[in-house]
């Protein structure tokens, strides 16, 4: 059950005296810019956070107001045992990669869960999900609409990010009525729609853009199906100054082809995994519950998956091998 945006602001200016704030591992613009906008508030009622996550901020992200002050070494977690944790963007501190930190931890701590996904487990002693929403930063615009807190140009810009990239700048279909109207809001508060633009999507380098070539070089039609896929090995990365930033994106880019309904990108991770990546433009089709079915999850219209093993062609169809 949801919290009240009261009752959560009261616990943090009251009680809360160590605080770790964490985007999801791999952090996109929607988490870390949830993030970031939390810290921002935080701080600004002087209450002592810290900016944590699992793995590093891509550099097209850096550019977000506090992003170079996240930290990854675990260490922290027992030198400053925090006593409260907010996620953000995750459907359990496992896909947050934060678990194993937080059960080292002296004692158990009160953990703030904000979100917008409806798989999202409720996890939290005070829970703030809004799947209606596009992204978890206007669940969090919403929280501090509630508590009639100031939204600054920092806290905007951070906010307008994770707008903008879960919603493809305003492109796919998880845009909405009230995404539109809370974009507008931000930027007259001072959200840089520029400087976001050229940070998360006019800034394709020659060796990313060689790596869609290849993706949709590759691209297969099961009609079937009606399903659009290719897939990206990490052989295909070597040699090329990218990421796997590098390739978000194409599953989108899929999704306006006409012929087909679903679109899915698998791609080898650097961990031992393949991540598929599902979208549609479909009422009818629930990418969701596709991915559940590989323990995966997200929006009926975006979701994604994560699966131990790696990627074989295999007579010109690409197979996830353990």
């Amino acid at each position: 059950m949801n919290a009240p945006a009261k009752q959560i602001h009261a616990y943090l200016t009251t009680k809360a005296l160590r605080v770790a704030i964490v985007p999801h591992k791999n952090p996109d613009g929607d988490t870390l810019g949830a993030a970031t906008a939390f810290l921002a508030y935080l701080r600004a009622h002087n209450i002592e956070a810290t900016l944590w996550c699992k793995t590093s901020v891509a550099s097209a992200l850096s550019f977000l107001p506090h992003a170079k002050e996240l930290h990854s070494d675990p260490a922290i977690w027992i030198a400053e045992q925090f006593d409260t944790v907010c996620l953000f963007d995750s459907g359990d501190p496992v896909f947050a990669g934060v678990q194993e930190c937080i059960d080292s931890l002296k004692k158990p701590p009160t953990i703030l869960n904000f979100d917008h996904h409806f798989t999202n487990s409720l996890f939290g002693n005070y829970n703030f999900v809004q799947t209606s929403s596009a992204s978890t930063t206007e669940v969090l615009y919403n929280y501090f609409s509630e508590i009639k807190e100031p939204i600054t140009s920092d806290i905007a810009t951070s906010l307008l990010t994770g707008l903008m990239t879960d919603t493809g700048n305003f492109s796919n279909p998880a845009t909405s009525e009230s995404a539109l109207d809370v974009g507008a809001a931000l930027i007259r508060a001072g959200g840089n729609y520029n400087a976001i633009l050229n940070y998360t999507y006019r800034n394709k380098t020659a060796d990313a853009l060689k790596l869609w070539g290849l993706a949709l070089s590759r691209l297969t039609i099961k009609p079937e199906m009606n399903l659009a896929y290719t897939a990206i090995t990490r052989a295909d990365m070597a040699g090329l100054h990218v990421t796997d930033n590098d390739i978000e994106g194409v599953a989108n880019f899929l999704n306006s082809i006409g012929d087909t309904k679903i679109a899915l990108v698998l791609k080898e991770s650097q961990d031992g995994y393949v991540k598929g990546s599902l979208r549609t433009a479909s009422n009818e089709i629930d990418v969701a519950a596709m991915a559940g079915v590989f323990g995966g999850g997200g929006h009926k219209k975006a979701a994604g998956f994560s699966v131990k093993g790696h990627l074989e062609n295999r007579d010109g169809e690409w197979t996830i091998v353990p």
